[in-house]
C-alpha cells in the first residue's frame, strides 16, 4: 500500500502518575507533562502510517513543534491526533493536535522519516 497524504490516527491515554510533569522532570506540577503530550503526538503519526509500510520499515521522529496551551490534570483523558500532510521522498509531515475533555491543549507540526529497521538499527553503537 502507497502511503499518502490524509492518513490520520488519533492515540488517547488516561494521565496517570508517570504521565506528570513531577514525576518526569520536565515541572514541579502534577499536570500532564509536555513531553508526554509530544510523545502522544508522535505515537499518533507513527501508527497513522504503520499498516502501510513495506516489510522491514519504521518511522523515526526528526523534528516535532508543539505548542502546550492548557493544563490537565491526574485521571483526565488526553487524545493526539496526527494528520499526514506531506510525503516527500522518505520524509512524512505531519499536523499534530491534542485535546482533553475540555478541548484544545496544543498544536504544532512533526516530521518522520522512513527507514529500513535494519540499517537504522545497525548504527545504534
Amino acid at each position: 500500500m502507497a502511503i499518502t497524504e490524509g492518513l490520520t490516527y488519533t492515540s488517547t491515554l488516561t494521565v496517570k502518575e508517570e504521565h506528570l510533569a513531577s514525576h518526569v522532570g520536565s515541572g514541579d506540577l502534577d499536570v500532564f507533562a509536555t513531553p508526554m503530550m509530544m510523545a502522544l503526538m508522535e505515537n499518533a503519526a507513527m501508527l497513522s502510517v504503520a499498516p502501510d509500510l513495506e516489510e522491514g520499515q519504521s518511522t523515526v521522529g526528526g523534528m516535532i513543534s508543539s505548542s502546550h496551551i492548557k493544563p490537565t490534570g491526574l485521571g483526565k483523558t488526553v487524545s493526539a491526533t496526527a494528520v499526514l500532510t506531506k510525503v516527500d521522498g522518505r520524509k512524512l509531515y505531519f499536523k499534530v493536535t491534542a485535546a482533553d475533555e475540555e478541548g484544545a491543549i496544543g498544536e504544532g507540526e512533526h516530521l518522520r522519516f522512513i527507514i529500513s529497521k535494519e540499517k537504522f538499527m545497525s548504527k545504534v553503537k
